[in-house]
């Protein structure tokens, strides 16, 4: 053979031994420990303790409500009742427990609501159970909660 056509199959070939030696040396032995059908061999029988000691962040809306009922009551009869407290008030970690963060505070801004109300314009992306709005016409100027109560979305004057 030419040394045209050796070279860079000595090339391809050295590159493969580097791959499978770093693999060989960084792939931890518990890696794959479940076979073939569990996440796709993607696993590593180490990581479920690291996940168990993983501080929560989310605690979810029923935490919420123990000491807000007033706004569970209402989000609860509201359209954003699906909704989790912290999707818009952000992790609350500790806070019931020892008050940190103090006041969860809210994001007033159009960008959160329009996370979900955005009109995106395409074909079959229309979300019947979250209307949509055009940000670029519907009250470009104002933040939504100057029309809209978050815990109840219906149109009316926020107090």
């Amino acid at each position: 053979m030419k040394s045209h056509v050796l070279r860079p199959l000595w090339v391809a070939i050295a590159f493969v031994a580097l791959v499978l030696l770093a693999r060989y040396f960084l792939v931890p032995d518990d890696f794959g420990v479940h076979g073939e059908s569990f996440t796709y061999n993607f696993y590593r029988a180490g990581n479920v303790q690291e996940w168990k000691d993983f501080p929560v962040k989310f605690r979810g809306t029923a935490v919420c409500v123990d000491c807000h009922s007033e706004n569970g009551e209402m989000l609860a009869a509201s359209p954003h009742a699906a909704i989790q407290c912290e999707n818009c008030h952000g992790p609350g970690r500790d806070h019931p427990e020892t008050g940190e963060p103090d006041v969860m505070i809210l994001d007033r801004g159009r960008a959160l609501c329009l996370r979900c109300h955005a009109d995106l314009g395409y074909a079959g992306t229309s979300r019947a159970a979250i209307p949509s709005i055009d940000p670029v016409r519907h009250n470009v100027d104002s933040a939504c909660i100057e029309c809209h109560a978050p815990h109840n979305p219906d149109l009316e004057e926020m107090e």
